[in-house]
């Protein structure tokens, strides 16, 4: 035999031995292949190639087994709850995951096996799986050459961390995994909470506004007056910043813009006998049919607001409230919208600032869930899901019909379970003009938001075909902040400008002669409105 013949037979038997061992450690013979070739024991391309065929060769082999025993295990009783049935959209959706999940799993030591093993029980599509596998594990292995490249010397110490590493992933996922066979619902509330904390729409609001108070403060102190909000607006209590009357604010737009505010009345406390008698008058005298509104006089957020479908209802909803209670049309719209408009005391044009599209979740029944496990399902839903089930209470657990669409909210708040987008596609000058018309009739308003419902977007650009259902004062958002496409500090930025343009127009209501309310007379109006607010129904 000849040296090279020789030579030759080694590096076969290497090459062997790389692929085969990558069976028992895929990441210890990898960079063993690694550190050979950096030695120039071995061609760097043969090692390459080596490793990886190793790599894959395994996984796939993983991936048949557990794919061929998949029926068998699908069908036993104690793993039938492993596999939930989904579908056709959940479907596709757990299919990306699934791939990305593999896709990472070679990047994270401990996690493979498991997912090369749900992959094959799960039936992944062949041509998928050898894909993604082929590209991390291609990936993978270059990551390790490059790094024994760069420090030959640690490839041992490399290889015993890996291991070291996998073996705990191992472990850990393991332990994970039977956590969440045994203790779903636990696992679904961290899921949620999870999610509530990465998405700050859902922060709850001593959080959010904790930001905004200070920058409130800081502007008190610039501006000289930490109460200049309360003459933002002259003609509402408090400038609308607590304890303003929705009727006398709706009032006075059905006398300056009657065609296009829904037309709203107010019903006394008294009786309840009485107040039923107010509403069959006022809905005879003014040909109002059910469904109706009916929402405290005092309120913020949407809290009280109740789609009254019948007299019983009526009924019971003033049986629970005993404050006063506005009565108003009910605008089917289809489409709401806020509009938050500004203008200066000695200007003589307003302004729009933002404004927000108002998105109503549905949800569609498939004959086999409930509602409850509908909202469980949603995305989104699934993080508010109390305020929603609350709402709904026994009719949560009433399996919705084949295509049958609940809708989760009636009012327009973020609060309540309402979805903002930004809606600056809305703005023309048409629409601000229509605006700055309709604020420049009300006597001392200069700054708040029209929530109005409408037709068609195009129609709304032109300024016409909407009906506005709400004003709100100081207090009031730009709510185009809620869009979860707008990050944290978008949303602050906005709040920071909304807020200054509040102070810097309290600071020229009071330049004109008006006085700031004390600041202990707001609070004191905050607690009487906090206390009152506890009597209101849940929101529709």
């Amino acid at each position: 035999m000849n040296c090279s013949s020789y030579q030759s037979g080694g590096v076969s038997a290497i090459v062997a031995a790389i692929v085969l061992g990558a069976f028992v450690s895929e990441d210890g013979t990898t960079i063993t292949a690694a550190a050979l070739a950096a030695a120039s024991v071995l061609d760097v391309r043969l090692a390459f190639l080596s490793a990886f065929a190793g790599l894959w060769i395994g996984d796939l082999g993983v991936y048949a087994l557990a794919r061929w025993t998949s029926p068998a295990i699908r069908r036993h009783r104690w793993f039938q709850p492993w596999f939930a049935k989904t579908t056709s959209a959940e479907s596709s959706r757990a299919r990306r995951k699934g791939r990305w999940r593999l896709a990472l799993s070679r990047f994270l030591p401990g996690t493979r096996l498991p997912a090369y093993i749900a992959a094959g029980l799960e039936q992944m599509p062949v041509a998928a799986f050898a894909m993604v596998t082929a590209m991390s594990a291609m990936a993978w292995v270059a990551l390790l050459f490059f790094s024994i490249r760069l420090a030959p010397g640690h490839a041992s110490t490399a290889s015993h961390q890996l291991a070291v590493l996998a073996l705990a992933g191992l472990v850990l996922v393991t332990l994970l995994s039977i956590w969440r066979r045994w203790n779903p619902q636990i696992c679904q509330r961290i899921s949620i909470s999870f999610q509530r904390i990465v998405k700050w729409e859902f922060w709850p609001a001593w959080l959010f506004y904790s930001p905004v108070a200070l920058f409130c403060a800081y502007l008190g102190i610039r501006y000289f007056g930490f109460s200049l909000p309360t003459i933002a607006n002259v003609n509402q209590k408090n400038g609308g910043i607590v304890g303003e009357s929705k009727i006398e604010i709706l009032r006075t737009l059905m006398e300056t813009s009657p065609d296009i505010t829904s037309d709203a009345y107010l019903i006394p406390p008294g009786l309840l006998v009485e107040r039923i008698e107010w509403v069959l008058d006022i809905c005879h005298r003014n040909e109002i049919c059910f469904p109706l509104v009916l929402k405290p006089d005092t309120a913020q957020r949407g809290a009280g607001f109740n789609k009254i479908q019948s007299l019983g209802e009526a009924q019971r909803y003033l049986a629970q409230v005993s404050g006063p209670v506005v009565l108003q049309r009910y605008i089917e719209g289809p489409k709401e919208a806020g509009i938050f408009y500004y203008r200066f005391p000695n200007e003589r044009i307003g302004n729009i600032f933002g404004i927000t599209r108002k998105q109503f979740p549905v949800l569609t029944g498939d004959g086999k869930h409930t509602l409850r496990e509908l909202i469980s399902a949603d995305p989104r839903a699934r993080l508010i899901a109390p305020i929603y089930l609350k709402r709904f209470g026994a009719e949560a657990e009433r399996v919705l019909g084949v295509a049958e669409r609940v809708r989760l909210v009636e009012a327009g708040n973020h609060r309540q379970g309402c979805i903002f987008l930004d809606g600056s596609d809305l703005l023309t000058e048409e629409l601000r003009a229509c605006f700055d018309e309709i604020s420049q009739k009300i006597p001392g308003f200069y700054i708040g938001r029209y929530d109005i419902r409408y037709s068609s977007d195009d129609g709304l650009r032109q300024g016409k075909g909407f009906k506005i259902i709400e004003l709100n004062g100081a207090a009031s958002e730009a709510t185009n902040i809620y869009d979860s496409a707008n990050s944290l500090w978008s949303a602050y930025r906005t709040l920071y400008q909304q807020w200054q343009l509040v102070y810097q127009i309290g600071a020229a209501n009071r330049r004109r002669g008006h006085r700031p309310a004390a600041v202990l007379a707001v609070l004191r109006d905050w607690i009487d409105f906090s206390r009152r607010a506890m009597e209101y129904p849940i929101a529709d």
